[in-house]
């Protein structure tokens, strides 16, 4: 009789042990996805605000264009340097916040957007009557709007991704997460690049 209440109190005491052990691994577990799919939240408003840039630049190199007709070597470094944000992949895109690979080569591309930019905004400072214009003003005004844009959803990301990434690494978390694999891998990070990572210049 003893023996079988000590073996059910053993029992009881077990159940109890695997029911906190599993209550905290599924804790940790939900808390990770949670800070995971805030990331990949703040992941699509950058890709979004990088978007609008995108769909500006074609108005703006038409407005440009008019006036300045054989800047033609600055036109084909936009040109071409948009056709290399529009060549980064969905899958690409999707993956790229746990990706380090995919996420530096979403980030050469916009550099080299924001490089070319520049240096048609540096163009049109050559020519006053270009921006003396309505239209031009127009897409001045939304281009400086999104490149703000950019600097705060960028900055964003990066405060989401301190936050995955502190948990991820904390003990024991970061022991439960390897268990997972890729799937809470850690989270890359927006770092500024030397004159690439520049607004481009639209105040005059």
């Amino acid at each position: 009789m003893k023996k079988w209440v000590v073996g059910l109190g053993c029992l009881g005491g077990l159940a109890v042990i695997v029911l906190v052990v599993g209550g905290g691994l599924a804790g940790t577990y939900n808390s990770l996805v949670s800070l995971d799919q805030s990331v990949l939240s703040q992941w699509a408003q950058v890709q979004n605000v990088y978007q609008r840039r995108a769909d500006l630049v074609p108005n703006l190199v038409a407005t440009v264009q008019g006036a300045a007709a054989f800047e033609k070597e600055t036109f084909t470094a936009v040109a071409e340097a948009r056709a290399r944000v529009g060549q980064v992949s969905g899958e690409a895109l999707q993956n790229a916040a746990s990706n380090p690979e995919a996420f530096q080569q979403f980030q050469q591309a916009q550099s080299g957007l924001s490089s070319a930019l520049s240096r048609l905004m540096v163009v049109v400072e050559r020519y006053p009557q270009l921006s003396a214009t309505q239209n031009f003003r127009d897409l001045q005004a939304q281009l400086e709007g999104t490149e703000n844009r950019i600097t705060v959803e960028r900055m964003r990301f990066n405060e989401a991704a301190r936050a995955f990434n502190t948990k991820r690494m904390s003990f024991p978390t970061v022991v439960i997460a390897g268990f997972f694999g890729d799937r809470f891998r850690e989270k890359s990070y927006f770092e500024a690049q030397e004159a690439a990572q520049t607004a481009p210049k639209v105040e005059f």
